[in-house]
């Protein structure tokens, strides 16, 4: 028979202290702890699932969408660019901390072992994707960005001021009733269903998005877009606590796969040559990729006859669609493949059809979060919120390591609260845990939340009414009760039962701040159909709510802080806060007044409706494990040395050596490195795959020392292709190569390594070597050859003349795309010139390329007539190199009939002749 678990005894609490208290183990909250550790401060890092895989970090990260890195983007450009895209309604000084500290965060990062695209040369491979500036770093390898995180968190020296409490979920932040500054948290543990009360000189909440708020169209209550963990429990703790939310109107609303909830990956497709399209392969996004004014046009194509809509691949080459395969099936959504796989779809024969994601509240894509300031403070003393649910417009993961920083930085000054905790607030918060175990039979949390988030889907997923806002305040006022009634027999079901009610308070806050706000904003995020305007006027404001005295949720509307870096078409009015109060609904009880005949419909009422309005490990299963894996495994905690490993390494089991490698590449001890090329001489293709693995993880973090370099180059013998392949990265990564080892390996008999040489060879400048292998017989190997040409320091056009003759179109593309950053002399530019009538779209979008770096009186001609080529990047080709040639009357002229073309991308690059070049834009 199954034995009910029962409610513990208030009294019989488990109580813990420390100087600062992290809630939430993901991007925030682990860089938070680290800092304030680091500052001398007592850290507990609750988390309710497990740190080494939780929040929305978990399988890893493609790309970082905001990267200032200096040189490609100014921090300036970057303010001026997310003020932009929030419609003016920014504290500037917030998103400027993004903006000048983000880029230390990167070499912090990098430091730990994270891991950025670099070139040859290792420069940062920042791309641009959206049309004002290059922010967007690609992270190939960025699966193992937690696993990163997650060793330094165990290193010895944060293990004496770091305390990790996994499964324990808070609940509610407790304050001082004196002043109101936090003074802890109250919740539970997942597993045994004890109670937990924390005592904390500061708190800092860094528990992610509200994922679960909107149903999924697929109607399954976790497969949505956002980690589906992240039930907004940081927003309900923050309101109760009496802090201030802002923008929660402002919704996140995304891209997504159609049928399947993760993102299509543009940002990371974008820089290989995918783009997204109607059915009939236009481009048709008009706006930035930052804003929800792109949503609103997304949604308004998929609605039209020209939809679906597609993230466009298959006109890509097999080695470009190989390589974005290569990030998107294993980052972030590796279950991605098996999804295409399943419905017989390859990138090569068909575009990924696209959907639009169900609403949520999130600070890093849209600006809905707990109001902080410059230093992470939230309006509770002593209380912080960091990541995605801090409200700093689209800060994305750079942002959430720069607040978790600044919050773990701010509240190391404080010690641990030695004085009594509000009992009232205890029971409240015992409560609340607790009282589904009072009904056990009472409805189920799945059922409950299912209903819950249909009502948010019928009532406050846009285009939004005050009437629906209105009914959506009383289904959620009305299922307060409901919640109350849901049963649970254990902790995981009180953890789910915990959340449902954090869902309702995000929902009410929602629906709620959507009514306050009566115009439109922000696109698709924030669309009224009964008040379609934006009104600067009077909207210029944070719409800031919080918990009234009386238990009320009321609203302000505030001005936005005079800009630090001004913005056209944007002048915060400044003045007072407009005090609110509670936002009346709409009467919904029934159809119109009661006791008067229905009116008739006015003929001459304002449209605010019509089709634009409405359109918007590692053993096989079943095996039992070995006990020396066991032994092992157990090691990891402890953070083993290399001698505790070295019995493990040399196992005759090669699942053991196997495991041993990848112990050795979470932890990282001393001689790591050499110990890991050592492994790739295994005898084990097992073996072999983990430690070239290993070193790719660890290669920032690896000292150049000249035995790894031994080591890797007795790597070059093995007669594994893929262990080849990454003595070679690792060799050029760590500068521990020269270019005759180099020219060795472009004899290789497989194509990767050869094109892995070639990255070598640019490396060390070695432009001799590289002119012999233009003649490989491989057409990646020259195309490879073509672009580093380019790369290398002191290019110069001439080792690319044999190229720009070459047999296959994408060598010649490649090779005159080159010519932009050599130098494009006269006679190249003839040649770049007679290109543009190639049959091939690359080589002739190559030619057009070329010709940026031509003399304006050969090219401006030359690029005006490529704005009538049928191929669409053709022409946007021609206009990014005819912004090159503006000065000239005749390019301004062609770029001003460019801006009518039938492809959006070449409309919104030729409107751009009117405006400077934003600094960081290439």
């Amino acid at each position: 028979m199954e034995t009910l678990l029962t409610v513990p005894d208030l009294a019989d609490a488990t109580e813990l202290s420390c100087d600062v208290l992290v809630v939430g183990g993901g991007t925030a909250g682990t860089m938070a702890a680290l800092t304030a550790a680091e500052r001398g401060a007592n850290v507990l890092l609750l988390e309710k699932a497990h740190v080494r895989h939780s929040g929305a970090l978990a399988m890893g990260m493609d790309g970082v969408n905001n990267a200032v890195v200096p040189g490609r983007a100014e921090p300036d450009d970057y303010v001026a660019e997310i003020t932009r895209a929030n419609d003016g309604l920014v504290d500037q000084s917030t998103v400027r901390q993004t903006a000048t500290r983000g880029f230390a965060m990167v070499r912090r990062l990098e430091s730990y072992g994270v891991k950025f695209e670099k070139d040859e040369h290792g420069e940062y491979a920042v791309r641009q994707v959206h049309r004002s500036g290059s922010y967007v770093l690609p992270m190939p390898e960025g699966k193992d960005v937690k696993k990163v995180l997650y060793r330094q968190l165990r290193r010895r020296e944060m293990r004496e001021r770091i305390r990790i409490e996994n499964r324990v979920m808070p609940v509610r932040v407790l304050t001082r009733p004196e002043d109101g500054r936090a003074v802890g948290a109250a919740g539970f543990h997942t597993r045994t269903g004890e109670f937990v009360v924390v005592r904390a000189g500061a708190v800092v909440l860094a528990t992610g998005a509200c994922g679960r708020l909107g149903l999924p169209a697929s109607g399954y209550l976790y497969g949505t877009y956002e980690n589906p963990t992240n039930a907004g429990d940081g927003y309900a703790m923050a309101y109760h606590a009496g802090a201030a939310l802002t923008g929660i109107e402002c919704f996140q609303i995304n891209p997504l796969i159609k049928d399947y909830n993760g993102p299509a990956c543009a940002y990371v497709a974008n820089p290989f040559g995918g783009y997204q399209v109607n059915r009939h392969g236009e481009r048709f996004v008009e706006s930035d990729y930052w804003s929800g004014q792109m949503m609103a046009e997304f949604a308004a194509e998929l609605a039209s006859d020209r939809g679906p809509v597609y993230l466009k691949l298959s006109h890509l080459p097999e080695e470009t669609v190989g390589a974005v395969e290569s990030i998107l099936h294993t980052t972030e959504r590796p279950t991605r493949g098996t999804f295409h796989a399943n419905r017989g779809h390859d990138y090569r024969t068909h575009d990924i059809e696209m959907h639009i994601s169900e609403i949520g509240l999130c600070g890093g894509h849209s600006a809905s979060g707990v109001r902080v300031d410059s230093r992470a403070r939230t309006t509770v003393p002593r209380l912080y919120a960091a990541g995605d649910l801090a409200s700093v417009p689209h800060n994305y993961m750079i942002g959430a390591f720069v607040f978790g920083d600044l919050a773990g930085e701010d509240a190391s000054r404080y010690r641990a609260y030695e004085g009594e905790l509000d009992p009232a607030q205890l029971a409240a918060a015992h409560e609340l845990v607790y009282r589904p175990l009072r009904h056990p039979d009472g409805p189920p949390q799945p059922q409950v939340e299912f209903k819950l988030r249909r009502f948010v889907n019928d009532y406050v997923s846009p285009p939004k009414t005050g009437a629906r806002l209105s009914l959506a305040v009383e289904a959620f006022t009305r299922m307060s009760e409901e919640i109350a009634g849901m049963g649970a027999r254990t902790p995981h079901e009180l953890m789910r039962c915990a959340e449902v009610s954090f869902i309702r308070d995000c929902a009410e806050m929602a629906a709620r701040a959507s009514l306050a706000r009566t115009e439109s904003r922000w696109g698709l995020y924030h669309e009224r159909l009964d008040h379609p305007e934006r009104d600067d006027t009077a909207w210029l404001h944070h719409l800031d709510l919080r918990k009234s005295p009386s238990g009320a949720m009321e609203f302000t509307a505030r001005p936005v802080e005079p800009y630090v870096v001004p913005v056209p078409g944007f002048a915060p009015p400044g003045g007072p806060e407009r005090h609110i109060g509670e936002v009346a609904p709409v009467p919904v009880a029934t159809a119109g007044p009661r006791d008067a005949a229905p009116a008739a419909r006015a003929t001459d009422a304002p449209n605010t409706g019509g089709a634009d309005a409405g359109a918007s490990g590692e053993g096989t299963a079943g095996e039992a494990p070995q006990p020396r894996l066991l032994r092992l495994l157990s090691l990891v905690e402890d953070s083993p040395d290399l001698a505790a490993l070295d019995p493990y390494l040399a196992d005759p089991d090669p699942a053991v050596r196997s495991a041993a490698v990848t112990v050795l590449g979470e932890t990282a001890p001393a001689g790591t490195g050499p110990a890991l090329a050592a492994r790739l001489r295994d005898g084990s293709p097992r073996v072999r795959a983990a430690a070239a693995a290993a070193l790719r993880e660890l290669v920032e973090v690896l000292p150049a020392e000249p035995v790894l370099g031994a080591g890797l180059r007795e790597a070059l013998g093995v007669p594994d292709a893929a262990v080849r392949a990454a003595a070679l990265d690792v060799l050029r990564a760590l500068r521990l190569g020269d270019a005759p080892l180099y020219a060795a390996a472009l004899a290789d008999g497989v194509v990767d390594v050869r094109v892995r040489a070639v990255r070598a060879l640019v490396a060390v400048d070695a432009v001799a070597e590289l002119a012999v292998a233009a003649g490989d017989p491989a057409r990646e190997v020259r195309v490879a050859v073509a672009r580093g040409l380019a790369a290398v320091r002191d290019a110069a056009p001439e080792p690319l003349l044999p190229l720009l003759g070459d047999g296959d179109p994408l060598v010649r593309g490649a090779a005159l795309a080159s010519l932009a950053d050599t130098g494009c002399p006269p006679e190249c530019a003839a040649t770049a010139e007679a290109a543009l009538a190639d049959a091939a779209w690359q080589v002739r979008a190559g030619a057009a390329t070329a010709l940026r770096a031509a003399p304006a009186g050969v090219a401006v001609p030359g690029l005006a007539g490529a704005l009538a080529d049928p191929n669409a990047d053709v022409r946007k080709a021609a206009v990014l190199s005819l912004l090159a040639h503006r000065g000239e009357p005749a390019a301004r002229t062609a770029l001003a009939g460019a801006s009518g073309d039938a492809d959006a991308d070449v409309r919104a690059y030729a409107a751009r002749a009117a405006a400077p070049v934003a600094s960081g834009a290439r």
